[in-house]
């Protein structure tokens, strides 16, 4: 069954989006992600336009992420302080991420940007997820860690204005969280990322938050965030594409509810081995796809 896509400008197998989306929510129920690092990659494979796909990829992340964040909310795993600055933080990225948006899409390079920072993302994450499962399993001696290790790096410790973060336990500077929020905004705009992936580990190694709000505070900044920047996208880049992101969401929320139900039958360092081959392997595609010579090198567009 196809249907066009007006923004995207091009027909599509319904189906088969619903299936792709359906897929990135099997994912994102069984190993806990936000799913749009692996959403847009996927699209760009399927054929729709790489601006497209980043800028509809964060309307199914602001659709999944509510319902986590109300799980979380409800169960007291939310610091809603630290959540609060680094929405702050997100909002200002999001405006640079759209004008850095803007400049690439008018500079003719949007395209071959978004592809190079998904392989060194990918590609950087993939690795390192990769390593932590076979550590996890046995397959790889661990690191010896320092006795008495800090729960924060010491340059956060070292910034000024510290605030109380009584949810989280944290006595910290509020301008680490802000860069944080920062980073994310920035990356949701140009990457179409919620950016949970990066995020959670940022906030218990830099930030040497308590594990039990990590993922709620996260979640809730994500719906934030990624809600601004579909907005931002709406109103700067015009690339959202309203039925794209409505069949992703469609099938996003059915396979979300299988994941779930996987993960809990699966054993967690084999779930998380399996996303890091996941993940290399989409890192491996993208860079095959920037290194591939086209059939057409030169192409003519009728305006």
């Amino acid at each position: 069954m196809d249907i066009y896509l007006p923004i995207a400008g091009l027909s599509v197998n319904a189906l088969l989006i619903v299936a792709l989306g359906g897929l990135v929510g099997i994912l994102s129920g069984m190993f806990g992600v936000g799913g749009g690092f692996l959403t847009t990659p996927l699209l760009i494979f399927y054929g729709i336009p790489p601006a497209v796909a980043v800028a509809s990829a964060t309307t199914q992340i602001t659709g999944s992420s509510v319902t986590g964040a109300y799980a979380h909310y409800g169960r007291g795993g939310v610091d809603l302080k630290m959540a609060g600055v680094m929405i702050v933080g997100g909002a200002a990225g999001s405006g640079v991420g759209a004008i850095l948006f803007r400049l690439l899409q008018s500079s003719g390079q949007i395209d071959l940007v978004i592809a190079g920072l998904y392989v060194v993302l990918l590609g950087s994450i993939g690795a390192l997820m990769l390593k932590d499962a076979l550590i996890a399993l046995g397959w790889v001696a661990a690191a010896a860690v320092a006795p008495n290790k800090p729960r924060h790096v010491r340059w956060v410790a070292a910034l000024p204005m510290r605030w109380r973060f009584y949810a989280s336990g944290l006595f910290l500077s509020p301008l680490a969280p802000l860069a944080l929020g920062f980073l994310a905004g920035v990356m949701s705009v140009l990457l179409g990322v919620g950016g949970g992936f990066i995020l959670v580990p940022a906030m218990i190694y830099i930030l040497g938050m308590a594990a039990r709000v990590v993922v709620g505070t996260s979640l809730v900044m994500i719906l934030a965030v990624s809600a601004v920047t579909t907005m931002v996208h709406a109103l700067t880049t015009h690339a959202v594409d309203i039925v794209l992101a409505a069949l992703l969401l469609v099938g996003g929320v059915i396979g979300a509810q299988y994941g779930a139900v996987l993960a809990t039958r699966l054993r967690p360092d084999l779930l998380r081995l399996a996303l890091a081959v996941i993940i290399l392997l989409v890192a491996l595609r993208m860079a095959l796809g920037l290194a591939w010579r086209p059939d057409e090198i030169y192409s003519v567009e009728y305006l």
